[in-house]
C-alpha cells in the first residue's frame, strides 16, 4: 500500500505589494486547501485556483478569501515539491556517465510526472502507482514527455535496466483511454532497437495517434566515462551507416504518414542528419517543434530565422564566439555573411574534452574546454559572446562550475550572456561594449 502524499505546502515566497501580501499572507505560511480542495504540490494549486475568487486554508491564518482579477496573478510562490527519482539503470543515461566531483544537482534522476508536465522532462512511467494515474487523468496532467526506446517490453527493459518495467503498451493505452496526449522518444542504440525493431516501435505508437502525437528518433549519446558500462550492455555509438539506415526508416513512414494526416508525426534528431551526411528537412516539416529541446529541427530554426534577420550597423568591436563541433559548420555559415556585411566576429569550434569527443553539441561544453580552445585567440578580441545554452538555467555556470567571471579574468576580455539565436547574435552585435 503506497503512503499518502503529506497535504499542505509551504508558501516559499508572497510577491511585495500583491493580492495576497495585502491579504496577510506570509512566506513560511503551510497552504493546506484551495477552494476546498486539498493541496499537496503547485500542481494542485494551479488546477483548484481558477476563477475569479479564491479561497485559500492556512495553517497560521486559516481561512481567507481573495479576489482576484482576471489576468492577475495573486502573488503566490509555492516551494517546490521532493522530486521521485528514477529506479532505472539505463546504460546510456547522461547522469550515470558524469564523472565525480561535479555539483550535486547534476547527478538528479528525477522520474517524476509532475516535471514531465510542468517541465518538459522525459519519464519513462516505471515508477508510477495507480494514485499517479488518477490523478493525472483527473487534472489532465498532458501532455507529458515519454521515454519509450522499443514497444518490445524484452528490449525496453534490458535499454532500462529494470527488468521490472511496466508493459508499456498498456500505459500508452491508459493515456489514450483517458484522451491524454504525449511526446515520445527513441534514444537509438544501435544493434539493440534500431532496423525491424524500430520499425516496429514507430508502427505501434502510432497506433495511438493521435494521442501519441509526436515520436522523436534520437542518436544515443555516449561519454568517454562509461566506456566499460557501454561495452557490458552492448551499446555503442550512431555511427554513419546506422543514421543512414535510420532515417530511411523514418522517412518511409513519413510519406506515409503525410498522406495520410498532412504530418510527419515522427521525426528524426537534427544530429542523426549531421552523422548521416545529410541535408536538413525544412523547418516546416517539424510542424510545431514539440521536440525541439530535444534537438529535433533546433538546427533548421536556426537556418530559417538566419535568412529572416534584418542587419545591424557595426560597431567596430571584435567579437568572438564558440559552438560545439556538431554546430560549427551551420552558425560559420551564418557568421561568414555577417562578416561580408561588415561586422568582425570570429567563431571557434570547441572539442569535447571532458566528456569525450563524440559529444558534440555545444549545450554540454564545460567552462575549461572553452578556456582551452579561446586562450590564443582572445587577446585580439574586445567581447567574448557566450550562447546561454552553455550555462545552467538563470546563472552564470559552467557544467564545471566555472564562472563567466572566471573566463573574463582568465581570458582578459568582456564576456556577454546573449540567447542562442540569430537575433540573439545580431542583438549583441549591435550593442557594442
Amino acid at each position: 500500500m503506497h503512503q499518502r502524499e503529506k497535504c499542505g505546502v509551504e508558501i516559499e515566497g508572497v510577491a511585495p505589494g500583491s493580492i495576497a501580501g495585502r491579504a496577510g499572507i506570509e512566506a513560511g505560511d503551510t497552504l493546506l486547501s484551495v477552494n476546498g480542495n486539498k493541496v499537496s504540490d503547485m500542481i494542485d494549486y494551479l488546477f483548484h485556483k481558477a476563477g475569479p475568487r479564491l479561497a485559500l486554508q492556512t495553517e497560521r491564518a486559516g481561512r481567507i478569501t481573495l479576489d482576484v482579477p482576471e489576468g492577475e496573478d495573486p502573488g503566490i510562490a509555492l516551494k517546490h515539491f521532493p522530486v521521485k527519482r528514477c529506479g532505472n539503470h539505463c546504460s546510456f543515461c547522461f547522469v550515470s556517465q558524469l564523472p565525480r566531483g561535479m555539483r550535486k544537482t547534476l547527478y538528479l534522476k528525477d522520474e517524476d510526472y509532475r516535471m514531465s508536465f510542468i517541465y518538459g522532462n522525459y519519464i519513462t512511467m516505471a515508477n508510477l502507482t495507480e494514485g499517479d494515474k488518477r490523478r493525472i487523468a483527473r487534472q489532465r496532467l498532458s501532455p507529458l514527455y515519454i521515454s519509450v526506446h522499443s514497444t518490445d517490453n524484452g528490449i525496453r527493459r534490458r535499454l532500462l535496466g529494470n527488468l521490472r518495467a511496466p508493459d508499456i503498451m498498456k500505459d500508452l493505452k491508459f493515456f489514450r483511454d483517458n484522451r491524454l496526449r504525449v511526446h515520445t522518444q527513441i534514444v537509438l542504440c544501435p544493434g539493440i532497437n534500431d532496423g525491424q525493431n524500430l520499425a516496429r516501435t514507430i508502427q505501434d505508437l502510432y497506433l495511438f495517434h493521435p494521442y501519441v502525437m509526436s515520436v522523436a528518433v534520437v542518436p544515443v549519446g555516449l561519454t568517454a566515462y562509461a566506456k566499460a558500462a557501454h561495452a557490458k550492455a552492448g551499446v555503442r555509438p550512431v555511427e554513419k551507416e546506422d543514421a543512414v539506415k535510420t532515417i530511411s526508416i523514418i522517412e518511409r513512414f513519413q510519406r506515409r504518414f503525410r498522406k495520410k494526416h498532412g504530418e510527419n508525426i515522427v521525426c528524426g534528431a537534427d544530429e542523426l542528419y549531421i552523422k548521416a551526411g545529410l541535408a536538413l528537412p525544412p523547418v516546416a516539416e517539424y510542424g510545431d517543434l514539440p521536440q525541439i529541446e530535444n534537438g529535433v529541427g533546433m538546427v533548421p530554426l536556426f537556418l530559417q530565422e538566419a535568412k529572416k534577420q534584418k542587419p545591424v550597423e557595426p560597431t567596430g568591436l571584435k567579437y568572438l564566439t564558440f559552438t560545439g563541433v556538431s554546430f560549427h559548420p551551420y552558425l560559420k555559415k551564418f557568421t561568414d555573411r555577417l562578416g561580408k556585411k561588415g561586422h568582425r566576429i570570429s567563431l571557434v569550434p570547441v572539442t569535447n574534452s571532458f566528456f569525450g569527443p563524440s559529444v558534440t553539441v555545444t549545450g554540454l561544453l564545460t567552462g575549461r574546454d572553452i578556456l582551452g580552445s579561446l586562450g590564443e585567440e582572445a587577446a585580439s578580441h574586445d567581447i567574448l559572446l557566450v550562447p546561454e545554452t552553455v550555462v545552467r538555467e538563470g546563472e552564470d555556470m559552467f557544467l564545471d562550475d566555472v564562472r563567466i567571471s572566471d573566463m573574463e579574468a582568465a581570458l582578459g576580455i568582456k564576456a556577454r550572456l546573449i540567447e542562442a539565436t540569430p537575433g540573439g547574435l545580431l542583438r549583441a552585435l549591435g550593442e557594442g561594449l
